[in-house]
């Protein structure tokens, strides 16, 4: 039997989440939550029903889910809005964690696409002060302290911001999402670039579907490269299916995304 708890983390229609919960034989604590971050593109036209599948199996697999909305470009979103959306509704577990008997020792964030990006972004956001980017960091009004993912499972995510311009992946959406391109906002750009943050201290998995026609294979082979020097190296998994089998609960390939996150909890 899976609970499942709708709750807003601002005013906007976006700006929500919804917790899955699996029953709790003889009380105790959820051990660890998993962060579901839909993908799309950042675009607006996709929303959370993408990773709603996704946080059911993990609730029925015994594992506490929040699948996360959050605005996108076209409804609100974008530079900064989307970022500061990301970690706002992380940060809500804290909230949720005693009505709902959440332990967050371990918070792990399962990331699709666009919403791969977003989770690895979000792992680094201790480095972010860092960058020497104080104008973005302060139009980002960005914390540096809330809650800290402890991991992540990123599935096909576009983790290579200057590359995935350079593509002009799925028609511009890099310079749509972030309010144009790179020549006009270059420090917007590389404070948003997961690769800019590297290195990380959390495991990172980027995990990245063989036949994948959206989202590149580069992708997550330029980021596990250039974190490999890190104290704890990504580490590239190649999965059997297309860019959405990462997302078909009952594929191969989201299996072990599934099996993954189950170990980062661990």
């Amino acid at each position: 039997m899976v609970q499942r708890h709708r709750h807003y983390y601002g005013e906007d229609p976006s700006q929500w989440g919804e917790l899955f919960l699996p029953d709790l034989p003889g009380g105790g604590a959820h051990r660890g939550v998993a962060v579901v971050i839909h993908g799309g593109y950042w675009r607006s036209k996709y929303g959370a029903e993408l990773g709603e599948p996704l946080a059911v199996d993990l609730a029925t697999h015994g594992m506490a889910a929040w699948n996360l909305e959050y605005r996108r470009a076209g409804n609100g979103g974008g530079w900064p809005h989307t970022f500061r959306d990301i970690l706002a509704g992380v940060d809500t577990l804290q909230e949720l964690a005693g009505p709902h008997v959440l332990d967050l020792a371990k918070v792990v964030a399962l990331g699709h696409s666009a919403g791969g990006h977003l989770a690895v972004w979000a792992a680094g956001r201790g480095r972010l002060p860092h960058l020497g980017l104080e104008a973005e960091h302060r139009e980002m009004n960005a914390k540096d302290d809330g809650v800290r993912l402890t991991g992540v499972v990123s599935q096909s995510g576009v983790l290579d911001l200057a590359e995935a311009e350079k593509l002009n992946l799925s028609d511009g959406a890099v310079a749509n999402f972030l309010g144009g391109p790179s020549s006009e906002f270059p420090g917007r750009y590389r404070y948003a670039d997961p690769m800019a943050a590297l290195p990380l201290d959390v495991p990172v998995f980027a995990v990245h579907a063989t036949e994948d026609e959206d989202v590149p294979l580069a992708m997550s082979t330029s980021y596990v490269e250039a974190g490999r020097s890190g104290p704890v190296p990504a580490r590239l998994v190649t999965v059997p299916g297309d860019h959405f089998a990462l997302i078909d609960p009952g594929s191969q390939a989201y299996r072990k995304c599934r099996g993954l996150v189950q170990e980062l909890l661990r």
